[in-house]
């Protein structure tokens, strides 16, 4: 049966303990070292994520490549949403994820958790890259501070909720190795592209996330 990010979800429950009060989580444990996955909502915050419950899916997808997830969901619920406050959730994730050894390490964010996950991006070299959905520009002022970590951000060419211009502004802000994809016939959850959202993302996460192969691992 195909797996349904619906119904589907999964995941060790558990509780980072920080100085700020604990953050829940559903820790999906990948390979060692195979690399590991932080998502996040918007002001909501949350386990599902946009797109009809996409993070269960991805994290599912992700587990048949060996890469984990982390389910992450903010402390605070808000609006607008306080971006220092998110981005000391996905640290402690971040810091969690470091001491499981999972190696590479990679940040998705809708919406609100768009502007965190950048700014956490920028703040720790633990991360590898940062996926945005549907993006805020507000908090998003170090994501020239990104590279060399790769930075992929998607947009709904429909959303009336923050317009695609917001993914432009942060593309343009940004240093390469940065991409900007705009969906068309989307709007702000991008649930009307979900099956080619969920391609995509699959697709970048293997190629940032999987270990690099040397020649002497092939001896």
């Amino acid at each position: 049966m195909a797996f349904d990010g619906q119904q589907a979800g999964g995941g060790e429950p558990l509780r980072i303990e920080t100085e700020r009060g604990p953050i829940s989580c559903l820790y999906h444990r990948g390979q060692a070292s195979g690399g590991a996955l932080i998502m996040v909502g918007g002001t909501d915050g949350g386990f599902q994520g946009p797109a009809e419950a996409i993070y269960p899916a991805l994290a599912h997808d992700l587990l048949e490549h060996g890469i984990g997830s982390l389910r992450l969901d903010f402390r605070i619920h808000v609006a607008p949403g306080p971006v220092e406050e998110g981005t000391y959730d996905v640290l402690a994730g971040v810091s969690f994820l470091e001491e499981q050894r999972v190696g590479k390490i990679g940040l998705i964010g809708h919406s609100y958790g768009g502007a965190v996950v950048i700014t956490a991006g920028a703040l720790s070299s633990a991360v590898s890259t940062v996926v945005t959905l549907s993006t805020q520009s507000a908090g998003t002022a170090l994501a020239p501070q990104l590279a060399p970590r790769s930075l992929l951000l998607i947009h709904g060419a429909e959303d009336r909720r923050l317009p695609p211009d917001c993914s432009r502004y942060v593309y343009r802000l940004a240093r390469e190795p940065k991409q900007l994809l705009i969906l068309p016939g989307a709007r702000h959850s991008l649930r009307q592209r979900r099956e080619e959202l969920r391609g995509l993302l699959v697709q970048w996460l293997r190629r940032a996330l999987t270990p690099t192969t040397t020649l002497e691992d092939q001896a």
